[in-house]
């Protein structure tokens, strides 16, 4: 199975390009932008050295099912997608926090819980919590958005405040917009025997001023299922919840001494790993969604991409 890496396209009226650690971000027109969704896994903010066929194919889909589902609550950026890993929509300026919304204690809380302490993005923890306890009410935990390279970093609401990184009025907002989405997000998780875990939005603003959602939503790489059926049970003999997220690939990291910190060597990533991925993101897609996943054609990806942006361009 061939997948989707680097590559770099010239599409017509591009102006500019930005390589993410998974997607690749050309601006048209200066005003609308073609975000390409790669195959390149990352995880620990670390990009990591092989591709996962069609993860690309599944992100974009999943996203674009989520923009279409949560459109009522916000405006997103998603405007059409010539091809199945792009999506065509609007520029935005991005705010440089990302909002993060946790409805049970797994992840990236439960490893910080783990480690004693009982304070999040300045939000308190009570004591006596497992993993994969729920909260009384969701947190929300924001993080820094970096640029490629550097470690996104917990922060909390006042600090982000006092900072003047996003103002209050906007702040409020965002915030108001991340619980109402968690709350569509968890309703529509559940109709499908999941439980929504915890999530990440991106906002920016428009060039008329308007937040609009951006990047992604709802996806395995942005959030973290559990299978519904049996939480209870699961949780009252204390066994780990059976995850639907990419956390199954951070835990191979970790068991193999990686972390993304200083020093540490990727681990070897066999061909039947890598194939064991693609098929668990195409179980995640068809889990989540109720839809069949349909792989498009990836003989030769790149020209594929390439011709179907143009025929859209020039059609618009």
């Amino acid at each position: 199975m061939s997948s989707l890496t680097k590559h770099h396209f010239k599409f017509p009226g591009q102006t500019s390009v930005y390589n993410g650690k998974v997607r690749d971000v050309y601006t048209i027109e200066d005003n609308f932008l073609i975000m390409v969704a790669s195959d390149r896994l990352s995880a620990f903010d670390v990009v990591l050295p092989q591709g996962i066929p069609y993860k690309g194919q599944v992100l974009n889909e999943m996203a674009r099912y989520f923009f279409e589902a949560t459109s009522d609550i916000v405006p997103n950026w998603h405007i059409y997608s010539p091809d199945p890993v792009v999506t065509f929509g609007q520029k935005a300026s991005p705010f440089k926090v990302e909002m993060v919304i946790r409805g049970y204690l797994s992840g990236h809380a439960a490893r910080v819980y783990s480690s004693g302490k009982r304070e999040l993005c300045g939000v308190p923890l009570p004591n006596g919590l497992r993993p994969g306890d729920s909260f009384i009410n969701p947190i929300i935990t924001p993080t820094t958005k970096e640029d490629i390279g550097a470690h996104d970093e917990d922060i909390s609401r006042k600090e982000i405040l006092s900072k003047g990184i996003v103002s209050k009025e906007d702040y409020d907002q965002l915030e108001h917009f991340t619980r109402e989405l968690f709350i569509r997000g968890q309703s529509m998780a559940q109709e499908r025997g999941l439980i929504l875990v915890d999530t990440k939005y991106e906002f920016g603003k428009n060039h008329n001023g308007a937040i609009i959602l951006i990047d992604e939503i709802h996806t395995p790489d942005s959030s973290r299922y559990f299978i519904k059926d049996g939480y209870e049970d699961r949780q009252n003999k204390g066994i780990p919840q059976i995850q639907l997220s990419k956390e199954f690939v951070r835990q191979f990291l970790i068991s193999n001494g990686f972390q993304g910190m200083e020093g540490q060597v990727i681990p070897e990533l066999r061909q039947d790993w890598i194939r064991s991925v693609s098929s668990r993101y195409i179980n995640l897609y068809e889990q989540i969604t109720g839809k069949s996943f349909l792989p498009a054609l990836s003989d030769n990806i790149p020209a594929r991409i390439q011709k179907n942006v143009e025929d859209f361009l020039s059609q618009r």
